[in-house]
């Protein structure tokens, strides 16, 4: 008797070829730009850059959108290549690493022992369109947390804006690469001047150094 296996794999492939294709997904990586590397002595702290707190909107794979008033949505068809906390996260880890003045510089994933944390909420990761044109809106609620008794030390909110030369998703993506570029580097500025005042002062014994 001849084995069954062989008719048995034809049929299957037989019926996988007449299901449904899925969706066709356009997959994008968040745009940057080269950065120059700073001339200034290296500081003498480690940072850890941790991926911020969202809804369940925006720590996804799915573009957001609001079109229009407060109704979100997200573009059909095309996805983050990772979860939006994990792509600004993964943007500014890039920043200072680029940078250079934060020698030593991981993200939670790694797990490090580190004298800073950066953390916060992400507020605002989506296009919104505003008199028929479309912009990219980032608002993160920065936190500086000291790496050993996770007192918050400093925080800031950093709100950026960047118009979209069109409305087709590229377009948008492209833009959200100039506003990600723009936040990381104030944020960048921030975390320098707030570390060196914890290096020379040390953390405080209550409070925190608070600037929206």
């Amino acid at each position: 008797m001849k084995p069954l296996f062989p008719l048995a794999l034809a049929v299957l492939l037989g019926a996988c070829s007449i299901l449904p294709e899925g969706e066709q997904l356009t997959v994008y990586r968040l745009p940057a730009t080269p950065q120059a590397v700073s001339t200034a002595a290296p500081v003498g702290w480690a940072l850890q850059v941790d991926k911020p707190l969202a809804s369940p909107l925006l720590d996804s794979t799915r573009i957001a959108v609001l079109p229009e008033g407060d109704r979100v949505s997200a573009y059909q068809g095309v996805r983050w290549d990772d979860r939006g906390t994990r792509v600004l996260r993964d943007r500014l880890v890039d920043a200072f690493r680029a940078d250079g003045r934060v020698a030593a510089v991981s993200s939670d994933e790694s797990r490090l022992v580190t004298d800073l944390a950066l953390s916060g909420d992400l507020r605002a990761f989506q296009g919104e369109y505003r008199a028929g044109r479309v912009e990219a809106h980032i608002l993160l609620e920065a936190r500086l947390v000291s790496g050993d008794s996770r007192r918050m030390v400093a925080s800031r909110r950093f709100e950026v804006r960047e118009p979209a030369t069109g409305t087709a998703p590229a377009e948008v993506v492209k833009a959200f690469g100039v506003a990600a570029d723009r936040l990381s580097r104030e944020v960048l500025e921030w975390t320098l001047a707030e570390g060196a005042e914890v290096a020379v002062s040390g953390p405080p014994n209550s409070g925190s150094r608070v600037g929206f």
